[in-house]
């Protein structure tokens, strides 16, 4: 039994111990002791006990893309860059990657994420080494290819027997990429198989105006109406972007029950649209939460900055100061981010997952302190960050993580090298 004690750390608003027994919050309150010898005694002095941040939507394995193919539209972006690049990568090139990105959430606050990439065997390798928590989606892209559709169905047995033999922090997911991508029948494809394993699907969805228009060329109807009429839509799905929606589609995503995440650094940088209609989702009780997308269209995997643009962008196109509040979108990107992944974590409170990060109370844009919330989404950034636990293990500690010099020159070095392969 492994144990860590925080003591003396603002919980809650007053001053608090904390006790982890294996990867669980045992108690919570004043004058805790170690339960044995081996307790590692963290000093909480000066710190505050938050959760860890769910990365919502994120391509982990693109850091090695991080200002590749800038300042482009995203179909150009996609077709012209990164589609030729990512067609010269090797499951060792996804691996290094992804510790990249898992050691940069880590040191940003973020304890699990939730990926969709190519070969998430590599991407599960990075999570196993590392210790965060993380959720990887086997993207399906058969582009109406019989023969690559019944690839991809095979790969989903396959996958489902691999990650079974992993860890819990690692789930995983069916992830048909697009619409536009992904055939009608793989679609409900996708939704069967998540039912009969129990896991999410995890797709992009109503990304650009571009989108919804060819849906309606091709289909008659908007992504979601077209989504309802195959009867692919469910509980279990989780829509990344999902900028271009209207109020019925809205209504429809609500009775089906599906999360929407919110990306808005991407949004904004590929100028995919900026009115991300998260009050009329609150209203309907869609639940969203928040994510970074990759390093190839937001730069950065830190969810505290993405929070921020979240919260901000919302109120300047409504006009309104009072919209998309920092509660509300500390929630997005805590709580709503583990439930849609079907954990219980992203609180601070007893029984729940020991994900967690100490933050450093006497950082600059900490002080002063009226409301810890509005510090976190307004001002807070990787460098608040002292020390993140994942599952009851410290992964950081006063900003040390090991190996991560390593893990860095590995990925400088393999980015120059696929690029150069690329030509």
């Amino acid at each position: 039994m492994s144990s860590i004690l925080i003591k003396e750390s603002l919980i809650g608003g007053a001053t608090q111990d904390l006790l982890i027994v294996d990867n669980r919050i045992d108690k919570i309150g004043t004058d805790l002791l170690p339960i044995d010898e081996d307790t590692i005694i963290l000093d909480g002095r000066d710190k505050a006990v938050v959760p860890g941040l769910c990365n919502g939507h994120t391509h982990c394995a693109m850091t090695l893309f991080r200002g590749y193919g800038d300042d482009l539209p995203l179909q150009t972006w996609l077709e012209d860059y990164i589609w030729p690049v990512e067609a010269h990568m090797t499951e060792e090139d996804i691996y290094v990657g992804a510790l990249l990105g898992c050691v940069e959430m880590i040191q940003s606050g973020t304890t699990c994420f939730l990926d969709m990439y190519t070969a998430p065997e590599a991407t599960a390798r990075a999570v196993l080494e590392t210790g965060i928590r993380a959720n990887l989606s086997y993207t399906l892209f058969d582009r109406g290819d019989a023969e690559r559709a019944q690839l991809d169905r095979d790969n989903c047995y396959r996958y489902e027997q691999l990650f079974a033999e992993l860890p819990e922090r690692i789930g995983w997911s069916v992830g048909p990429h697009a619409i536009y991508t992904v055939s009608g029948d793989q679609l409900h494809f996708a939704k069967e198989f998540a039912e009969e394993h129990e896991i999410p699907i995890h797709l992009h969805l109503s990304e650009t105006e571009r989108e919804v228009k060819d849906c309606i060329a091709e289909h008659g109807t908007t992504p979601v109406r077209y989504l309802e009429q195959i009867d692919a839509l469910s509980p279990r799905c989780i829509m990344a972007h999902s900028l271009w929606l209207d109020d019925e589609e809205l209504d429809i995503l609500a009775r089906h029950g599906c999360t929407l995440v919110h990306n808005p650094a991407s949004n904004m940088k590929l100028a995919s649209g900026g009115r991300f209609r998260y009050e009329e989702m609150k209203e309907r009780g869609i639940p969203v939460a928040i994510g970074t997308d990759g390093c190839s269209s937001s730069n950065d995997l830190d969810m505290y900055i993405a929070m921020r643009m979240a919260s901000l962008l919302g109120k300047v196109w409504r006009y309104d100061p009072t919209a998309v509040c920092a509660t509300d979108i500390y929630r997005s990107a805590t709580e709503v981010g583990y439930a849609m992944l079907g954990l219980k974590g992203g609180r601070i409170e007893e029984g729940y997952l020991a994900d967690l990060c100490l933050i450093d109370l006497q950082a600059p844009s900490m002080v002063p302190c009226h409301n810890l919330t509005s510090n976190l989404v307004y001002a807070g950034s990787s460098t608040i960050v002292s020390t993140t636990i994942v599952d009851g293990a410290i992964l950081m500690r006063d900003r040390e993580i090991v190996g991560m010099e390593r893990i860095i020159e590995m990925a400088r070095r393999t980015a120059h090298d696929l690029l150069h392969r690329k030509g």
